[in-house]
């Protein structure tokens, strides 16, 4: 690493921890009703809008009516998208006449980008309107991000509270994070990006003619227009045999080829493929489009979903070092900011600086072993010690680890590089960050939330250490709480690991796999896995744009968002209906090295029980077989 890597990384971390007592305390003012300096803007526009849609500001919830206004809230957010990404053809602001989506890549995005997953299974630019793009895209990042902000809030506030059995008012909390602070800060982040080039326009898409035209393969179409494909035999690799039945082996590796598939019954396994024809390029169709905007709030508030099909890879949307590293900034900022929102919230900041340590240290040794993996040299390549597979050159490889690390460890789908290109064991730091339930900062507000579970599982195992009924910031916890804590965990971890057996077992889901073995699977776990878990990102060498997938992965990011939620709430409305103890020398201090050291090996133990066998026939076994020679 040069030293201008070095002073990037330290500035990066630096600002992200000098900026967090600063964001985390004017949030913590917002939700609190506190004076900012923003309320005689925005506060007769707060009173305005109660007025309108007749809440009444002082109506508290019980925790679970808050949870069925936030899955109401989803829900109506899910159909109206939908329904725009299905009929965009004849709305407005579609200047290059994109067709409608299909059902189900419409169902999968609303579905993604309502629950603050913004994972895509399209390219933008050729497959979104402007419409779909602000009106069906834009708008949920900014309304799911200040929903998953407001569960926290009244997670936070329900724990500081005793012996009521309401958490506050959703409507109240996602208004005022909306005007005060999601709005504010994505406008506010915009600009540079603007006046660093990142495009900002409603126009047409630009034509540009080719200094060197080629000619390249394209999907045929019919009179209509419409794709033309054929039905063709599913084939998948497998040993070469020789006559007696063996594999037929090359330096000790066995040589694969492609093998037809078949049924039970011996029928050929069918499948739909694209009929390519060749085609004269002679011009280039240049995508713009309000990208500084969607940039803004996109990297701000943990939704990750870009305007381009490479996402800040394209140089629209990432164009200088500067948009890189501002970019990057803006991943961690509000999530840092978090953790000591909720320490003030919770009334102990001694215990929120616990939670940011052990988070922290988790998510630098994510990005310290993506870099020493990826830094390695590669026998297949010759022993070329630099990888620049799937990065790009203006970025490098440090950029690209510390984004590709950061975008999974804080629940940001962003990427300015390919993790299906990485090196196996360093590809392997991003899937973890994931599976672990991406709560090293993790996503606005369920980031937190998650972390929460893991905490009363470590509270709960003190407790029987030392035999006494475990306490968590004054209050007595009991199975109920043990019970949703576990949930919490366990649930995405099933919506995770049972697709993804089921989807590289049957021919719906092995033929979109670009790549076979080990590496193979590892697309589909992190498929899978980021679905579950809110993230966005992907490996890339995946097609999920198929209706196995998009529904798979559609289901599967309901419940990694609304089963945490649901868990979250009812261990913090059972705990505000207690009464607050008073500390004893048997009560488990929640700060210091003591608790963060075992609430670091309980989330290692917790994710190495869970997903290490998957991981082993991943990326683990591929690495090895790297080593050997061979590449899938």
């Amino acid at each position: 690493m040069t030293t201008i890597e070095i002073i990037q990384v330290l500035l990066f971390f630096g600002l992200g921890i000098a900026l967090t007592p600063i964001v985390g305390s004017f949030m913590a003012k917002v939700y609190k009703g506190e004076r900012t300096f923003l309320q005689p803007i925005f506060l007769p526009v707060e009173k305005l809008i109660y007025r309108l849609t007749g809440i009444d500001p002082n109506e508290e919830m019980t925790w679970l009516r808050y949870f069925w206004a936030v899955l109401l809230f989803a829900t109506v957010g899910f159909v109206s998208t939908m329904a725009v990404f299905m009929t965009q053809a004849r709305l407005p602001l579609n200047p290059q006449k994109l067709p409608n989506c299909s059902w189900h890549l419409a169902f999968m995005q609303a579905w993604s980008f309502t629950c603050n997953a913004d994972w895509q299974s399209y390219a933008g630019e050729t497959t979104m309107s402007y419409f779909s793009q602000i009106f069906g895209i834009m708008v949920h990042q900014f309304l799911s991000g200040a929903a998953g902000l407001a569960v926290l809030v009244a997670v936070g506030r329900a724990l500081k509270r005793a012996s009521i059995k309401s958490v506050g008012s959703f409507w109240v909390d996602l208004t005022r994070g909306l005007l005060y602070f999601v709005i504010p800060l994505s406008a506010v982040w915009a600009i540079p990006l603007a006046w660093q080039g990142v495009p900002q326009s409603w126009k047409p898409y630009h034509t540009a003619s080719l200094m060197e035209p080629y000619t390249a393969q394209v999907q045929k179409t019919d009179d209509k227009g419409q794709p033309v494909t054929t039905n063709i035999q599913v084939v998948a690799q497998a040993p070469k045999l020789d006559a007696s039945g063996k594999p037929v082996l090359t330096n000790g590796v066995a040589v694969m080829v492609d093998v037809p598939q078949v049924d039970a019954k011996g029928q050929p396994v069918m499948t739909n493929a694209p009929v390519m024809v060749d085609a004269r390029v002679e011009t280039a169709s240049i995508p713009i489009g309000p990208v500084a905007s969607f940039v803004s709030i996109k990297q701000l508030f943990t939704n990750g979903g870009g305007w381009f099909n490479v996402n800040s890879a394209h140089p629209f949307e990432n164009p200088t070092p500067f948009t890189d590293f501002w970019e990057m900034l803006a991943i961690i900022i509000v999530p840092m900011a978090q953790v000591y929102m909720f320490g003030l919230l919770v009334g102990n900041k001694k215990h929120a600086w616990c939670l940011f340590n052990v988070m922290l240290a988790l998510y630098i040794l994510s990005f310290v072993g993506a870099w020493y993996f990826d830094t390695r040299p590669n026998p297949v390549t010759g022993g070329l010690a630099v990888n620049m597979e799937g990065k790009e050159q203006r970025i490098g490889v440090m950029n690209s680890l510390l984004w590709g690390t950061s975008c999974t460890a804080i629940d940001n789908g962003s990427v300015n590089s390919m993790h299906d290109s990485w090196m196996p064991l360093a590809g392997l730091m991003p899937l973890w960050n994931i599976l672990i339930g991406e709560m090293l900062f993790g996503g606005i507000g369920c980031g937190m939330y998650c972390m929460l579970f893991h905490v009363l599982i470590t509270v709960f195992i003190a407790g029987l250490m030392i035999g006494r009924t475990p306490e968590y910031l004054g209050k007595k916890l009991d199975a109920w709480c043990a019970t949703w804590a576990v949930i919490g965990v366990l649930v995405p971890n099933i919506a995770a690991l049972i697709p993804t057996a089921i989807a590289v077992m049957i021919p719906q889901g092995l033929s979109s796999m670009n790549n076979g073995g080990p590496h193979g699977l590892t697309e589909v776990l992190y498929c899978f896995g980021e679905a579950a878990n809110n993230n966005g990102s992907a490996f890339a060498g995946l097609n999920a744009n198929t209706p196995f997938y998009n529904i798979g992965a559609g289901i599967v990011i309901w419940i990694g968002r609304f089963i945490p939620i649901i868990s979250a709430l009812a261990i913090v409305g059972r705990l505000a209906s207690k009464k607050t103890v008073e500390a004893s020398s048997g009560t488990l201090p929640t700060h210091g090295w003591t608790f963060g050291l075992t609430l670091t090996g309980v989330i290692l133990v917790v994710a190495a029980l869970t997903f290490f066998p998957a991981l082993c026939l991943g990326p683990i076994v591929e690495h090895g077989l790297m080593a050997a020679g061979r590449v899938f």
